[in-house]
């Protein structure tokens, strides 16, 4: 079965590809387009699909979109309800449902050769529970999604057993907490269904002083829901326009609000394994981007093992509804990495150099001359291999530096464009991760948190977030082993098994994913080294 993937009506629009229950391919429209999210998550733009993303995935895989057994679309218009109804103050929202009932036709304008009556609607949180259950290494599984918004709900608790998904509760709108924290990311400044992540950054130099006055709006209930709606930010803290410095109220306000989101998370996940005494646990929804709440859940709750899609937002139904129609077809397996993106071979990457007229050299080793220009403390720009499906920049698009440097983080966010309290993340050597790092491990794909030992804190303090915490990836030689070579090397020059890693991409851009990409950005910023394929591109050579 060859069955095609799509999500477009919100935002994060993606296409991935799934072969006899193989995943074989998955990437996010923006990463074509070069506008970040791929568009607004706006009714009118619902009727944009990921067409770039789509045709790539069939050109990887050798068919044409008349050779597709199904495509799947990540959204099942039949069960939504009208916006007035859920207690959303959406007019056009009439608009979005229009549009997804005629994504048939539209897919087949986009994609030629294709039979519209070959496109199924997939309830948009079954498409993020398949993206959790049947994507993990553990296919039973119990599995929590939680996001702004579905069909006419936010929320799905329930449990996967041999391919099949039973239901157990859902959460009905307006309660949401993503759209909860969703309204708080605008009432901070800052772009609302973009921006979260910085609210999440901003908490930990907060105190949650308005944590029980907002409980009294956002809690978790005994039948396994929660309300979370109706909260005035403004009785707390004032808004913040995007041009203003925050204060210590906004902090204050980011604080309590993640505080009461962690709590309500933490019951939900209580509440499941109550009914299923499960030892997995699987997660998705945008909310289960929150690595801090995903870090309460793993430390805190009833479950042996946690596991987060890397693309847990609106891009990773794409490979969930996917997955949901194979399962009903053939068994499927677990997804092989993140690296489901493109790629490109070494040759390609030369010709591209050449037609540049860059200078570059071609090291022994590409791994040993990125640690030795990581010992000098120059910023390294890593494109390598397939690029990373999700958020989560995890060595294939990567900025990297030495972690033993306080100045680095606001080196790194300065080079990048962005507020001075966002953190960076460590990569570390997964037989290593345990000596410098508490919480669950290994953790590859950077959605825990976790807290730093005290005796590591002064000797890689550029990793180390304000409370203490760092927000890591452990790399196995066997999944990643150019970074794993790179690590080695840079703890034979340092004695430190940690480098510094962000997303290669400058604010408001979406990361690096074609060597122009990469290319564009190494040259307005200002990074000391490219390390493309197994070539070397270094700054004060560039146009030599």
């Amino acid at each position: 079965m060859r069955i095609l993937g799509i999500n477009a009506l919100f935002h994060d629009p993606a296409a991935a590809l799934v072969i006899d229950g193989t995943t074989v391919a998955a990437a996010e429209e923006e990463r074509f387009s070069r506008r970040k999210h791929g568009k607004r998550p706006l009714p009118f733009s619902a009727w944009e699909l990921p067409e770039r993303s789509a045709a790539w995935c069939l050109r990887l895989a050798g068919l044409t979109p008349a050779d597709l057994d199904l495509v799947a679309y990540s959204y099942d218009p039949s069960l939504a309800l009208p916006a007035w109804e859920l207690g959303l103050d959406d007019p056009w929202d009439h608009l979005r449902q229009q549009y997804a009932s005629d994504a048939p036709d539209f897919l087949a304008e986009a994609l030629p050769g294709l039979d519209p009556d070959r496109v199924r609607f997939v309830p948009h949180h079954a498409a993020h529970a398949a993206s959790a259950a049947l994507a993990s290494p553990h296919q039973d599984s119990d599995v929590l999604v939680c996001d702004g918004r579905g069909e006419a709900s936010s929320h799905l608790s329930g449990r996967y057993e041999d391919g099949e998904l039973e239901v157990f509760g859902t959460q009905r709108l307006p309660d949401s907490l993503g759209l909860l924290y969703e309204e708080l990311t605008e009432h901070l400044g800052f772009l609302r269904s973009s921006d979260e992540y910085k609210v999440m950054a901003l908490a930990s130099y907060g105190t949650p002083r308005f944590r029980a006055a907002l409980a009294e709006r956002v809690h978790a209930l005994p039948d396994g829901g929660f309300r979370a709606h109706g909260v005035d930010f403004a009785d707390h803290a004032p808004a913040r326009r995007p041009d203003e410095p925050w204060t210590e109220e906004h902090a204050d306000l980011a604080a309590s609000t993640q505080a009461v989101v962690e709590d309500v998370l933490l019951g939900l996940a209580r509440s499941l394994h109550a009914r299923t005494g499960g030892e997995h646990l699987t997660m998705a929804g945008g909310v289960a981007l929150n690595c801090v709440a995903n870090s309460r859940i793993a430390a805190e709750g009833p479950y042996e093992r946690v596991w987060v899609q890397p693309a847990s937002g609106d891009a990773g139904t794409a490979l969930g509804a996917a997955l949901h129609v194979a399962a009903q077809k053939e068994p499927v397996a677990s997804m092989p990495g993140a690296d489901l993106g493109r790629g490109w071979t070494d040759g390609e990457v030369r010709d591209l150099l050449e037609q540049a007229a860059v200078s570059y050299e071609e090291p022994g080793d590409i791994a040993e001359a990125v640690a030795e220009e990581l010992t000098r403390d120059g910023v390294v720009a890593l494109f390598q291999g397939r690029s990373e499906f999700g958020p989560r920049a995890l060595g294939r698009r990567s900025l990297l530096a030495h972690p033993g440097h306080q100045a680095n983080l606001d080196r790194l966010n300065a080079v990048k464009g962005r507020e001075e309290f966002r953190p960076v993340a460590p990569m570390v050597a997964a037989h290593r991760a345990h000596e410098i790092f508490h919480g669950q491990l290994p953790s590859p794909y950077m959605l825990f948190v976790h807290d730093v030992a005290a005796e590591w804190r002064e000797r890689i303090p550029a990793v180390v977030h304000t409370d203490g915490t760092a927000r890591i990836q452990t790399v196995d030689p066997e999944t990643e082993p150019l970074m794993s070579r790179v690590l080695a090397a840079f703890e034979r020059r340092t004695g430190l098994p940690v480098v510094v890693n962000t997303s290669f991409n400058t604010a408001g851009r979406p990361m690096a994913d074609t060597p122009r990409d990469a290319l564009e950005c190494f040259g307005s910023a200002p990074v000391d080294m490219l390390a493309i394929g197994p070539y070397a591109v270094r700054r004060p050579g560039l146009f030599a």
